[in-house]
C-alpha cells in the first residue's frame, strides 16, 4: 500500500527554505509527498521564485496543493475557507501523517487533522511568546498554542527556551528539540570565491568594511536600528540581502543618517556575500533559530547578534558581540567593538564560530528528523 504524507505551510518559502532536506528524507523512507501552501502569496518570494519552486516539486514527483492560507490573523473569513479546503483534502487522501509549519496554517491543519484522525508533526519555528515578549503575544498566542498542543502527536521545537516551556506546559504527545534545519558546513565555509566579485559589483574597495545582514525586510528583523547605530561610523557599508516591504523606508533612514546602505533583494548566491563580508549582524527582535546566523558562523565570520532566544544557543561573546536589540546604543557599541579589531582578531573569532556551529550541522539534524519520521 502506498505511503503518503502532507507537508504544509502558509507560504511556499517556508517549505523551500527550510524543508527540502525533510522532503528528501521522507522520499528516502518511501513516502509519496504532497505539499500544501498558498502559492499565490508573493509577500516573501516573487511569483517567478514560486513558479521555480513548483517546477522543482514537479521534477521531484511532488504535487503542489493550493490552500488559500492567509498570513494575517485578522482575516477570519479566509481562515474559515482555508479550514474547509484543508478538511476536504485530508478526507480525500489517505495520508499517514502531516508535517505542518507556520502558526496559522498549523492551527488550521491541526483542527482538521484531529477531525479526520490523522497524526500531526508540528514544527514551531519560534513561538510568538518568549521571555521578554509583549504581553499581547502571551495573551493571544500562548493559550492558542497550548490548547492546540493536545492535537499534536510530535511537537518539534528549535531552540532551548521553547523546548523547556513546551515540555513542561503543553500537552503534545511528544516534544523534541531539534536545532532547526541545521547548516551545510560544506557549502558554507571560509572561501575567497565570491569576495572579489561581490565587492566589485557593489563598488567597494578592499579596505572598506562590509557589514552584512540576511533576512526579510520587516519590522521584526530590526534593520532600521542598525542603520541608526551606524550613524557617525566611517568606512563601513551595510548590505542587506532579502526581500520585503520596508526597502524604501530603510533607504530614507539611511539617507537621513548618512549611512551607506545597499539593498540587494533576493539573491541565490548568498554564500558569496558571506565571502565578501567582514562582519555579520543579526539585529532581530525575535527569532526561533536563525539560519543566516548559522551560515555566517559556518562561513567563519565574527558575528554580532541580539541577545535573544535561539541566537544565544549558537553565539557567545568568544565569537562576537551580543546586544539588546531594542537599544541602539548597544548595537552601536557591538559594531564598534567588531570594527576596532584588526583582521587577525576578526579571523580568530570567525574560526571559533566555525568550530562551534559544527554541532548544528545538517547531517546531525537529518539523523534526528529521520528518527522522528520513522517513529510517527
Amino acid at each position: 500500500m502506498e505511503k503518503r504524507m502532507l507537508m504544509v505551510a502558509t507560504v511556499p518559502s517556508m517549505i523551500g527554505q527550510f524543508n527540502m532536506n525533510n522532503i528528501r528524507i521522507l522520499q528516502g523512507l518511501g513516502y509519496v509527498v504532497d505539499v500544501a501552501a498558498n502559492f499565490t502569496d508573493t509577500s516573501v518570494w516573487t511569483s517567478e521564485r514560486v513558479q521555480k519552486f513548483k517546477d522543482q516539486m514537479t521534477e521531484m514527483n511532488i504535487e503542489c496543493v493550493q490552500i488559500d492560507f492567509s498570513r494575517s490573523p485578522r482575516e477570519i473569513s479566509k481562515h474559515i475557507a482555508a479550514y474547509k479546503e484543508t478538511l476536504k483534502l485530508l478526507r480525500e487522501r489517505n495520508y499517514s501523517f502531516v508535517h505542518t509549519h507556520t502558526p496559522i496554517a498549523s492551527a488550521i491543519l491541526r483542527r482538521a487533522a484531529h477531525k479526520t484522525r490523522i497524526k500531526v508533526i508540528y514544527t514551531a519555528h519560534g513561538f510568538h511568546f518568549y521571555d521578554g515578549a509583549p504581553m499581547k503575544n502571551w495573551i493571544v498566542f500562548y493559550p492558542i498554542e497550548k490548547y492546540l498542543s493536545r492535537y499534536t502527536d510530535v511537537l518539534i521545537t528549535i531552540n532551548k527556551e521553547d523546548y523547556h516551556r513546551a515540555k513542561t506546559k503543553f500537552k503534545a504527545r511528544k516534544t523534541v528539540y531539534i536545532p532547526g534545519v541545521g547548516v551545510d558546513t560544506e557549502k558554507f565555509k571560509p572561501r575567497d570565491n565570491g569576495r572579489e566579485r561581490i565587492r566589485k559589483e557593489l563598488g567597494l574597495a578592499e579596505d572598506r568594511l562590509l557589514l552584512l545582514s540576511v533576512g526579510e525586510l520587516n519590522e521584526n528583523k530590526n534593520h532600521k536600528s542598525v542603520i541608526k547605530a551606524l550613524k557617525g561610523i566611517e568606512n563601513i557599508t551595510y548590505v542587506i540581502v532579502g526581500k520585503g516591504t520596508l526597502g524604501d523606508a530603510l533607504s530614507i533612514v539611511a539617507k537621513q543618517s548618512n549611512v551607506d546602505l545597499r539593498l540587494t533583494g533576493y539573491r541565490s548566491d548568498i554564500s558569496d556575500f558571506y565571502d565578501a563580508a567582514d562582519i555579520y549582524i543579526l539585529p532581530s527582535i525575535r527569532e526561533g533559530l536563525n539560519v543566516s546566523l548559522m551560515e555566517a558562523m559556518a562561513s567563519a565570520l565574527p558575528c554580532c547578534a541580539g541577545k535573544i532566544r535561539g541566537s544565544i544557543d549558537m553565539l557567545d561573546e568568544t565569537g562576537g558581540c551580543l546586544f539588546n536589540p531594542l537599544k541602539i546604543e548597544e548595537i552601536k557599541k557591538a559594531v564598534e567593538q567588531a570594527i576596532e579589531m584588526d583582521e587577525n582578531q576578526r579571523k580568530e573569532l570567525g574560526n571559533y564560530n566555525r568550530k562551534k556551529i559544527k554541532a548544528f550541522d545538517k547531517g546531525e539534524v537529518n539523523k534526528k528528523m529521520k528518527e522522528v519520521y520513522a517513529n510517527v
